[in-house]
């Protein structure tokens, strides 16, 4: 709201970045990524096109520029008058001040509508995504919530909900939304009812957790999410060491609340535990935490807790399994002087999380993206496939797959499984519009891709893959402005990210389709 007004203010000006950051950020450390999502987001709402704007142009290597007129209307006078260059008026002279209250408040009205239909359309509008059935049921764990008093154990409490949505996605006869979906209710007050409207869900799990050294108290219930009534609900006071024996407890009283039939191989799944060891859980968890800060520091971080788990309990599968993922990282990320070896140690690891846990889709997505990373394709998508088999809800299993097909050249059946992973995961991650923009890149359908890739940017604005394709989208769209502009952008936030860096991690298995790739960077000024 405030660089749009900002821009108002200076219509038909160049506004710099260092105008922006100065005037609107007020000096405080902005990366490039900021201020870009920024304007991406403004031109959203205001359904405007940055190869050709009618609001706001991007002037490449400069700047932007408020290129559409600026009316303000003067409440004291009842008269509308139009803003020049430098914001001066026609017609008398307002203050600074009055015109900046009035034209916010039209800019305010302006923009809430278009973020509604934004939002409106970020949660509906997937691109022919198969519509969701009534059957089977369908149920979202809600995050328990820490009544310990204690911010160290909310990293156990979460633990403990995404494994109970790990166990019920194993059920082939309930249809269960995704973790990622699940935790953006964390810590909000939300009536079953809404739930059902917003992601056409059937039930509601949701609880709290107590844990005060070896005691913990848990509350759980299962809510009917159409008429807000209980179906079960039960507490739990154990020794801490049995919170494993609960969330067991917890899936089976589900099971049989829902009248759920599960097959032979499905109780067996269930009934394998990942791990018994609560001093190893707290570990991995430690290390899951960490994982997702995203850093080179706590990536290694995250390493050391995970062999920390292992170390703990040498029969840990998925600890293995997350450890492989975080080397596989690493790898990818060039946070590494030795990539052969860490590739070879981490394809062991995750080849032996599999074989001491092939019960739970998380080993199976790991060996499937170390695969990956070693440009082993075919064996990348069978362990991918492995993981859904396991667990027929592992809405990440078939976001690997939209990330394989990709690599493997085959877009429309990447496009599927998106739509797929998407209708379990209504909150989908950066990962989702990522590979669909992919899709639509190697397609051919440039502005499609521009417009997913940025959609994936707004949700990440430090993911290297995501600038890289939205650079190559923009080239081929005849946009080399942005390109060129969008290259520099990231060889400042990521000076690692070259052509040669590039054609190591990105493991397009097409060499024409990847020499086109590379072709594109280059031309917009990526160095080799």
């Amino acid at each position: 709201m405030e660089v749009l007004s900002y821009l108002a203010l200076r219509q038909g000006e160049l506004v710099t970045r260092e105008d922006l950051e100065r005037d609107v950020w007020k000096g405080a450390v902005v990366g490039y990524d900021s201020i870009t999502a920024a304007v991406i987001k403004l031109r959203k709402a205001l359904t405007d096109d940055a190869r050709q704007p009618r609001y706001i142009a991007t002037i490449p290597k400069r700047g932007y520029r408020l290129i559409a007129a600026v009316r303000e209307r003067v409440a004291e006078v009842g008269a509308e008058r139009t803003l020049g260059a430098g914001g001066s008026a026609s017609g008398p002279t307002a203050s600074n001040a009055s015109r900046s209250r009035w034209l916010l408040g039209a800019l305010v009205m302006m923009l809430l509508l278009g973020l509604v239909v934004l939002s409106y359309q970020d949660k509906h509008a997937q691109d022919g995504n198969a519509s969701t059935s009534s059957t089977p049921p369908s149920i979202v764990v809600l995050p328990f919530t820490n009544l310990t008093g204690d911010p160290d154990q909310a990293s156990f409490v979460d633990g403990m909900t995404d494994d109970m949505i790990t166990d019920l996605s194993r059920l082939s006869g309930l249809q269960v939304i995704a973790a990622n979906t699940s935790f953006t209710y964390k810590d909000k007050q939300v009536q079953p009812q809404e739930l059902k409207a917003e992601l056409e869900v059937d039930f509601v799990l949701d609880g709290s957790v107590r844990r005060r050294g070896d005691v913990m108290r848990i509350n759980a219930r299962l809510v009917d999410a159409g008429s807000g009534f209980q179906k079960w609900a039960a507490s739990f006071d154990r020794p801490t060491s049995q919170v494993f024996e609960v969330q067991d407890e917890v899936t089976d009283r589900i099971v049989e609340a829902l009248a759920l039939r599960i097959s032979d191989q499905e109780r067996e799944r269930l009934a394998q535990r990942s791990t018994d060891n609560l001093k190893a859980y707290d570990a991995f968890l430690e290390g899951q935490a960490l994982s997702k800060l995203g850093t080179i520091e706590s990536n290694r971080q995250a390493q050391r807790a995970y062999l920390h788990a292992i170390e703990l309990d040498p029969g840990y599968g998925r600890a293995y399994g997350a450890l492989a993922f975080t080397m596989a990282v690493a790898f990818r990320r060039g946070w590494t002087d030795t990539p052969l070896e860490i590739m070879a140690r981490a394809l062991d690891l995750a080849k032996r999380g599999v074989a001491l846990d092939d019960s739970i889709p998380q080993t199976h997505w790991a060996l499937g993206y170390v695969y990956l990373m070693r440009k082993e394709l075919e064996q990348a998508e069978s362990a991918a496939m492995r993981s859904i088999a396991v667990a027929p809800n592992y809405a990440d299993g078939y976001g690997l797959l939209a990330l394989i097909n990709n690599n493997l050249g085959r877009p429309e059946k990447a496009i599927e499984q998106i739509n797929k992973g998407v209708q379990l995961n209504p909150y989908f991650t950066w990962d989702y519009p990522y590979n669909l923009g992919r899709a639509y890149y190697t397609l051919g359908r440039y502005e499609d891709a521009i417009a997913a890739l940025e959609k994936a940017l707004e949700r990440n604005e430090n993911a290297a893959p995501i600038k890289l394709f939205l650079i190559a989208s923009y080239m081929r769209a005849g946009r080399e402005g942005d390109a060129e502009w969008q290259a520099e952008e990231l060889q400042m936030v990521n000076p690692e990210e070259t052509i040669s860096h590039t054609d190591k991690a990105i493991p397009i298995a097409d060499p024409e389709l990847k020499q086109a790739f590379l072709d594109d960077l280059r031309a917009a000024g990526l160095p080799d």
